[in-house]
């Protein structure tokens, strides 16, 4: 079973960095997805930025894009989202999840990933203005 440890978040002001690290373990395959949703309140989830090992692409919400940036350390199976020029608008839990998966990461972010995902247990982030 996949398992996902989040580590990361707090509050900064705007204009501020933070950066979110989600360590997973469990892979039985190469081909994996790790992604960063969040979800503010009255809200509905979105997914922020996702990588998907099996094509090696990345995807980032038009929201965030040129600000947060994931990169991933495969030898620990641990993705990082570096989050700069935080706006108060970015203010949400942040959750980690990760699976087995082959497939894009534009559809991993955009909830078309496979059944069986595992989530962290969430970390707020926080920006004021």
């Amino acid at each position: 079973e996949v398992q996902v440890v989040e580590s990361g978040g707090g509050l900064v002001q705007a204009g501020g960095s933070l950066r979110l690290s989600c360590a997973a373990s469990g892979f039985t395959a190469a081909d994996y997805a790790i992604g960063w949703f969040r979800q503010a309140p009255g809200k509905e989830r979105e997914g922020v930025s996702c990588i998907s090992k099996s094509d090696g692409t990345i995807y980032y919400a038009d929201s965030v894009q040129g600000r947060f940036t994931l990169s991933s350390d495969n030898a620990k199976n641990t993705a990082y989202l570096q989050m700069n020029n935080l706006k108060p608008e970015d203010t949400a839990v942040y959750y980690c999840a990760a699976a087995q998966y082959v497939g894009s990461s534009y559809l991993y972010c955009s909830g078309y990933g496979p059944h069986h995902i595992s989530w962290g247990q969430g970390t707020q982030v926080t920006v004021s203005s």
